[in-house]
């Protein structure tokens, strides 16, 4: 099948190149002339374990192209996807200018029947807009659909390679259909091809990741009360993930969700439910626990040095990214934790697997890279752990010991185990467990 896909971010390059990868003939369209001249060249503008190989062997063999011109994509194409990025506007909502500046210049350059798929993450009732905008500027027949995305960021090849599920909204049988076709090789496991009405299908991006991010401050919450009452949240998540009714995902504490997804799902959900007066407070409230639970790191720090003032101290980070697997720093709780202990006098020395040159717009001149994970130890007063890579997993503690100035972790994530910590002779503080 002929596919076209607009917007080379996360989400569009990644449904480009697997949909390549089935034998369809796909071309990614940007604006952006020196992303696409990279592309074209093999380089890739995202950190995603796999996709650089998959994009160089599909664009050798012919079947993704890369172009910034939007009219040759649509008239090469049955499938439009609109992939470009819906960033949070200052009131919450989703920013939707980028898509419907898309879906007026698809108008203008249909030439026969288009599905126009609606791939971005957007707020219920965006499909009617994209309809009336389309139809303003054609008298071609077309349908849109809205075809959420379900990536996890660090596995996004394998999620949409062998997806749960496939979530199609649509009006139209014809297109509802097609859209089946196009997915059905992904789905031989078995895993259901889901067909709805549109704004159910925009809805239920939505909720899942706001039932997800709920689970995480949750958690946080219980892992906080943990603390409080000497209970080891280690132990209450066992028990709790043995429940089948709950399940053992996304039970883990740490220091709040961050990324490109949960924050900006959760406000403009948020938003959404204001503009038909429907109220969301438990939605609300997981807004409110992550954001305070991205300071509960630093409140430890202040609290173990009995002052917020770091003048004279040095920190030795281990990550930076908000989740392993990705250089994606939106929203990481890295970002506020740094700020502060900057601003409260602290030096700091960090170092990520990936996320060195996304993260310096937001810590130039605030922080000291680092070429690996224990240079950024020497001479540190303690070390914290803020992102779980692999390679953090277990690392040399003898060596951890002997760079930092006293044997003094905090573990943002609770990669290590509290008991093995004491005998190792460390001061150890995590998320609910000790």
């Amino acid at each position: 099948m002929k596919v076209c896909v607009v917007g080379t971010g996360y989400v569009g390059l990644v449904a480009g190149t697997c949909f390549a990868e089935y034998g369809n003939d796909v071309i990614c369209i940007d604006k952006d002339e020196k992303k696409i001249s990279d592309l074209k060249k093999g380089i890739i503008p995202i950190y995603e374990p796999g996709l650089s190989e998959l994009v160089e062997r599909n664009h050798k063999e012919g079947r993704l192209k890369f172009s910034t011109s939007l009219k040759d994509g649509v008239e090469s194409s049955e499938f439009v996807f609109i992939a470009v990025g819906t960033p949070t506007s200052d009131n919450g909502s989703a920013d939707l200018r980028f898509v419907f500046a898309v879906a007026e210049e698809v108008g203008k350059t249909m030439n026969g029947y288009k599905i126009i798929v609606d791939k971005s993450t957007v707020p219920v009732g965006t499909a009617d807009k994209v309809k009336e905008i389309v139809s303003k500027n054609t008298k071609h027949p077309f349908d849109v659909v809205s075809n959420p995305e379900f990536l996890k960021e660090g596995a996004a090849i394998d999620d949409f390679m062998r997806p749960e599920r496939v979530v199609i909204g649509a009006e139209s049988e014809i297109a509802a259909k097609k859209m089946s076709e196009l997915y059905s090789p992904f789905v031989l496991n078995g895993n259901p091809i889901i067909t709805m009405s549109i704004r159910s299908a925009e809805l239920t991006k939505y909720a899942c990741n706001a039932f997800l991010a709920t689970k995480i401050s949750f958690v946080n919450e219980i892992a906080n009360l943990c603390d409080a009452l000497g209970a080891n949240y280690d132990d209450v998540r066992k028990g709790m993930g043995t429940d089948s009714r709950i399940g053992r995902q996304f039970l883990y504490a740490g220091i709040g969700y961050g990324g490109s997804c949960f924050p900006k799902d959760v406000r403009a959900l948020l938003r959404t439910a204001e503009e038909v007066n429907a109220p969301m407070h438990i939605i609300q409230s997981v807004e409110d626990v992550n954001e305070k639970q991205k300071t509960r790191l630093t409140d430890k720090i202040f609290d173990h040095f009995k002052s917020n003032d770091m003048k004279g101290k040095t920190f030795g980070i281990w990550g930076l990214s908000f989740k392993p697997g990705t250089d994606d720093m939106r929203e990481a709780p890295s970002i506020p934790l740094i700020y502060e202990l900057h601003k409260n006098g602290a030096k700091i020395q960090v170092f990520d697997p990936a996320a060195t040159e996304t993260s310096k717009y937001y810590f130039e001149g605030k922080v000291e890279y680092k070429k690996d994970a224990y240079s950024s130890l020497e001479g540190a007063d303690a070390m914290l752990l803020l992102t779980e890579w692999r390679e953090f997993r277990e690392p040399d503690f003898q060596k951890i010991k002997s760079l930092l100035k006293s044997p003094l972790i905090f573990d943002g994530r609770n990669q290590y185990k509290p008991s093995l910590m004491h005998e190792l002779g460390f001061t150890y503080y995590s998320i609910g467990n000790r």
